[in-house]
């Protein structure tokens, strides 16, 4: 790319779906997709929210536990690894979830003993209340039982909290607890699926409004496992776009560079905070992926995923990771490798914009979402104002310019670049007079970005003004 005169921010990149839909194709999977979202759709909304599954229901269905079951008896790194932190006793930072975990897969009941004991400690939380109650119930006595029945009810009725973490934990508690005291996890299942979703967050995510952060993926898809395995209700199914989306823009928002840890090497996903990496958050991270693969294993987006799951070196060993980790990773999934990802992806409808220059550590990144603006770029990380007055960024897939200097400026692609434009008002109709083509009038998207598709490999000139002014 040659530049001959300064622009502005930056554009509006198709999400690049058409190397997907033909990944999808190659693997002869479509079909068989189709029909599972024409039988998930099949229970309207105006049905009840009822849960027909018997104990364990969480996670651990007949698939998944004959999974795990089985990477015990080939002992398997993941098994091995979680085998060695939980029977070596070491300090579980969420130890109801791990204990009651290795009990299931294991069949010790001290384990299973321990967990329940825990739950009925003050220090446990009502996500790991319901996987022990779930998980341990053949352990449990009668006191047991009905004190934590008892939390679990307590934990349903303080519902107030609508952030997705305290949703996840309530809609776990009320599918463990379902046939122990039906009336209130019903009407529980009932208020969060047909008030908080259909009522709040469907509206908002249609809206283009970023109501789910990257950090609150793991939560969410624990919220959409729970209840597709328990109601045959998908949730994915009322707005497939976003969750069509998410996985890929899940995947082009880490940075490049890896961060080794003392346990393993972990994906840095984007992140407003400064300061080192936030290791617990990382994990979490690939959890979500795992689980995102576990929820649709023949969606083409979770075959890309799968490739860049299955590297060992960043398999979660670590206290706090490992029991994810071998909750989620199926080895025996077929992947597809992510470099068949395009390096650009943009989101019309919430105003995002990723774009890396190659699939390489070293390469460099570029971010713009919900107002924030970062670069990557020689392993340092740098804020950037999105009222930037300064050149457009080459990065080899794409020429970003910033608002402030893009209403006229002359440039010279190369064959793979694209061109956005950042900065705009969003929504705004824009005027556009390219050298040699009509003039044409586009729209920025939700985010204040447009894209231009303009001539490669001679100079150009644009002149870009707003409708109206």
């Amino acid at each position: 790319m040659q530049l001959e005169q300064d622009c502005g921010p930056g554009g509006q990149a198709l999400c690049r779906y058409d190397t997907i839909v033909r990944m999808r194709a190659q693997t002869g999977l479509a079909a068989a997709f189709c029909c599972l979202c024409v039988a998930l759709a099949a229970q309207t909304s105006d049905d009840p929210v009822a849960v027909f599954t018997e104990h364990p229901r969480l996670f651990l269905r007949p698939q998944r536990i004959r999974l795990l079951k089985r990477e015990r008896e080939r002992a398997s790194p993941r098994w091995q690894q979680f085998e060695t932190l939980v029977a070596g006793k070491a300090p579980m930072p969420q130890p109801g979830f791990a204990w009651a975990l290795y009990y299931q897969v294991s069949g010790d009941a001290e384990f299973g003993k321990k967990a329940v004991e825990w739950s009925l400690t003050p220090a446990a939380d009502l996500r790991q209340q319901a996987l022990v109650f779930d998980w341990c119930q053949e352990l449990m006595t009668d006191a047991q039982r009905r004190d934590l029945s008892a939390r679990l009810s307590k934990g349903i009725e303080a519902g107030a909290d609508n952030a997705i973490p305290a949703v996840r934990a309530r809609t776990l508690a009320a599918i463990a607890l379902y046939d122990h005291a039906p009336k209130a996890p019903q009407a529980a299942l009932e208020k969060i699926v047909k008030q908080w979703w259909d009522r709040q967050m469907l509206p908002a995510l249609k809206a283009g409004k970023p109501v789910v952060a990257r950090d609150e993926a793991y939560p969410l898809w624990e919220l959409l496992h729970a209840i597709r395995d328990n109601t045959n209700l998908d949730l994915r199914e009322t707005v497939p776009h976003f969750f069509k989306d998410f996985p890929i823009e899940h995947l082009l928002t880490h940075y490049p560079a890896t961060y080794q840890a003392p346990e393993n090497e972990y994906r840095i996903g984007l992140t407003k905070k400064a300061g080192e990496p936030d290791l617990q958050a990382a994990a979490l991270s690939r959890a979500a992926e795992l689980e995102m693969v576990a929820l649709d294993v023949n969606a083409a987006e979770s075959q890309v995923l799968q490739g860049w799951l299955m590297h060992d070196h960043f398999m979660l060993r670590g206290t706090f990771g490992a029991p994810y980790e071998f909750l989620w990773a199926n080895p025996y999934q077929p992947g597809l490798s992510y470099y068949h990802v395009p390096l650009i992806y943009h989101n019309n409808d919430f105003g995002k914009l990723f774009v890396r220059s190659s699939w390489d550590e070293d390469a460099e990144w570029f971010g713009y979402w919900e107002g924030n603006m970062q670069m990557f770029s020689q392993g340092h990380l740098t804020p950037l104002s999105t009222q930037l007055n300064a050149p457009p960024i080459s990065l080899k897939e794409a020429l970003i310019c910033f608002g402030q200097r893009a209403r006229k400026f002359r440039v010279t692609l190369d064959e793979e670049e694209a061109v956005f434009i950042l900065g705009l008002q969003p929504k705004r109709i824009y005027q556009v007079e390219i050298d040699d083509e009509e003039i044409f009038e586009v729209q920025s998207d939700a985010g204040g970005i447009l894209e231009l598709d303009m001539p490669r490999g001679k100079a150009t000139g644009v002149r870009i003004k707003e409708v109206g002014m």
